[in-house]
């Protein structure tokens, strides 16, 4: 977050000075296409373009984030038209203070012979008075443009930094959304892992006083399975080779305790891709067809398909359908709420998610994409 907000702040520091640098640099150029260099008129001009430049400086560092974007737009509006007064005023004074104006002779008549025109560094003669009308034209003119081109600065300067702005700020946004839904998604898979244990466990004492050996052999793969919970899982992302051992693993401990009474259909693909997925999307749905499926007075299967289709993982999963007892509780369960909102959370509307009910059977689809850039054959 602090990486990105830093990178905006600094490309819109590079094209301040860049611009910057440009305005400067006309003036220059300007004198060295004549003959000979003026060096009053382009200082004047570079202590007027000056001025111009701590207008703009005061209003992208200090008013615009005191002011406008804290939303105090009437201190802002004030302090920006008194800056500009009191640059405008400033300015005027300096460049009469530094470079006074010559007083311009009228010509004069000196006899006979051609009119001569007394050169400006001759003193004026005793009581003339240079016409104030033009002065006072001229200031005013300058006054109104130096005006004008100060509101235009700021104007422009206050939109490049509202910009900016605007763009950390969504980009902050976007983080703290992406950060909410990793916290969101944690807390989901958080309430998978202890439903599964629980169930995983239940299922392993069972097992005990009916075959000692398969419930050490459940209890090892349940080991297994735990540290892929643990720490193949807590990157927010998997590979789908493990993310498959653990539904192997998984299945093999529902089959242990229903081999009598479900019948298991597994097909998975024969190349499995190097590609990473999100954990723990197939689990709940496992959870839910062997919770609600299964029957220990009538035959029951379940039945489970991962299959690749260019860009997209195909899960199909389908199992049997039993009127429900007293206090068996209903197939959408926690798991399979759970699963609807990591699918929204991670694709969006990139995914489709549907449930099929017939009388004796349940059938679930879902399509999720995957990315073809981290895919290899192995």
């Amino acid at each position: 977050m602090q990486y990105k907000s830093a990178k905006i702040s600094f490309l819109e520091n590079l094209i301040f000075g860049v611009i910057w640098i440009g305005i400067f640099s006309i003036p220059f150029f300007n004198q060295w296409s004549q003959t000979n260099m003026d060096w009053d008129h382009l200082l004047a001009t570079w202590l007027k373009i000056f001025g111009f430049f701590l207008i703009f400086l005061i209003n992208v560092t200090i008013l615009v984030p005191r002011y406008l974007i804290q939303q105090k737009y009437k201190n802002y509006l004030i302090s920006a038209i008194l800056v500009i007064a009191g640059f405008t005023a400033a300015g005027l004074f300096l460049n009469a203070l530094l470079f006074p104006r010559p007083l311009a002779m009228p010509p004069m008549n000196l006899g006979s012979g051609s009119p001569m025109e007394l050169g400006t560094d001759m003193p004026a003669p005793i009581g003339f008075k240079p016409e104030r009308k033009t002065d006072f034209d001229s200031t005013a003119f300058t006054i109104i443009a130096n005006v004008i081109i100060s509101f235009l600065i700021v104007g422009t300067s206050t939109t490049f930094k509202v910009i900016g702005q605007w763009l950390i700020s969504d980009n902050r946004r976007k983080d703290l959304e992406k950060e909410q839904l990793r916290t969101e998604l944690a807390f989901l898979r958080h309430q998978v892992s202890p439903h599964f244990f629980m169930n995983t466990l239940n299922n392993i004492h069972s097992l005990i006083d009916i075959n000692t050996e398969d419930a050490k052999d459940a209890v090892i793969r349940l080991s297994t399975m735990m540290r892929y919970l643990l720490y193949d899982t807590s990157q927010g992302h998997t590979s789908l080779k493990k993310e498959i051992g653990f539904l192997e693993s998984y299945i093999s401990l529902m089959q242990l305790r229903f081999s009598k009474h479900v019948k298991v259909m597994l097909k998975l693909p024969a190349n499995v891709p190097e590609v990473q997925i999100p954990p723990m999307l197939f689990i709940s749905l496992l959870e839910n067809a062997f919770k609600h499926g299964v029957s220990y007075q009538k035959d029951s299967f379940v039945s489970f398909e991962l299959a690749l289709q260019e860009n997209r993982l195909i899960c199909s999963l389908c199992n049997s359908k039993h009127v429900k007892t007293e206090g068996q509780g209903s197939y959408s369960g926690i798991g399979l709420n759970n699963i609807r909102k990591s699918l929204e959370l991670l694709f969006g509307h990139n995914y489709q998610f549907e449930i099929r009910e017939t009388v004796d059977e349940y059938s679930i689809y879902l399509n999720i994409p995957i990315s073809k850039e981290s895919q290899t054959s192995s």
